[in-house]
């Protein structure tokens, strides 16, 4: 099923193999996914893919500066027939939530989401709204033009299962794109090949795989080994272990096995723990970067031998 899923997404987003399936890993992790690269190389494309591919009802939020709170999670309005408010959501309550150029919208504004992404509900006047299952957030920010934009808080950044980067595609799939149907008539065509209630027994099914006791101490040597590094402002917290071992997880059943294997891990590591660390500055000017030291970590610490696993 991840394979038929993947197949159907690549229709429209070609040549990204490895990235449909780090997107799609996130979806049946439930977790949230940021994609930091320049404009036009197919960020919204992936989302609305994703979303038609699994019966999913998506939003798309645009974020500006001049972007309310409100506007994301809904407002309750009185209705005077009743006598009563009544809530009225947002585009937040959709199961795939695209915030557009999240770096655009100010502080008081991207911190609307927090909650959402943590607890997957909203807190209107004092009630708790759940959004629907499954629910995922992609956000997308562009680095490059950096005029008018708020970096994205640590906070915020730690709540992002993963960062990827979709890059340009190469030569053949650049031709294949110009030579095929446009991608808006290819996405209104695109056939779902799965319901809401088959992507939440997957997502169910992938959490209870068997994981190895050595595999389990694995991951967290990988995450604390980031707390201590020399290169590094702030390490890994311990919501990157779990985010960590859930991705595993998906990898894991994808690839056909009821186990993990440290290959899970290590495939998983830079995008999963990557744009949660904060580098020094020293080690900044010397052109280093988070996955940078993630490999590293990945090189010291010792690999699980398969007679422990």
């Amino acid at each position: 099923m991840f394979a038929a899923l993947a197949q159907n997404v690549e229709r429209v987003v070609r040549g990204k193999r490895e990235k449909v399936e780090l997107a799609l890993v996130c979806l049946l992790s439930e977790g949230h996914l940021l994609v930091e690269d320049v404009p036009g190389v197919g960020k919204t494309t992936l989302a609305r893919a994703m979303s038609a591919s699994v019966e999913a009802e998506w939003a798309r939020i645009q974020f500006t500066p001049d972007l309310l709170p409100s506007d994301i999670t809904g407002v309750s309005i009185f209705n005077q027939g009743t006598g009563a408010f009544e809530f009225h959501p947002g585009p937040i309550f959709a199961n795939l939530a695209v915030a557009d150029e999240i770096n655009r919208g100010s502080p008081k504004t991207q911190s609307a989401l927090l909650e959402v992404m943590e607890e997957r509900r909203v807190t209107v006047d004092g009630t708790p709204h759940p959004v629907p299952r499954p629910f995922m957030v992609i956000a997308t920010q562009n680095p490059v033009d950096m005029d008018g934009t708020y970096p994205l808080p640590e906070a915020q950044l730690d709540r992002f299962l993963m960062r990827i980067s979709m890059g340009y595609p190469d030569h053949q799939a650049e031709v294949a794109l110009l030579a095929g149907a446009p991608t808006g008539a290819l996405l209104d065509r695109l056939p779902p090949v799965m319901g809401r209630d088959d992507l939440a027994r997957m997502i169910d099914f992938a959490q209870r795989l068997h994981v190895a006791a050595p595999l389990y101490d694995y991951v967290v040597r990988v995450v604390a080994a980031t707390r201590d590094h020399p290169d590094l402002r702030l390490g890994a917290s311990p919501r990157a272990s779990v985010a960590l071992l859930r991705a595993a997880r998906v990898r894991a059943a994808a690839a056909g096995r009821s186990y993990l294997v440290p290959e899970d891990v290590k495939a998983l590591a830079v995008p999963v723990i990557a744009h949660r660390l904060i580098v020094t500055p020293e080690a900044e000017l010397r052109g280093r970067g988070g996955a940078d030291v993630v490999g590293e970590v990945l090189a010291s610490v010792p690999t699980p031998q398969a007679a422990g696993v």
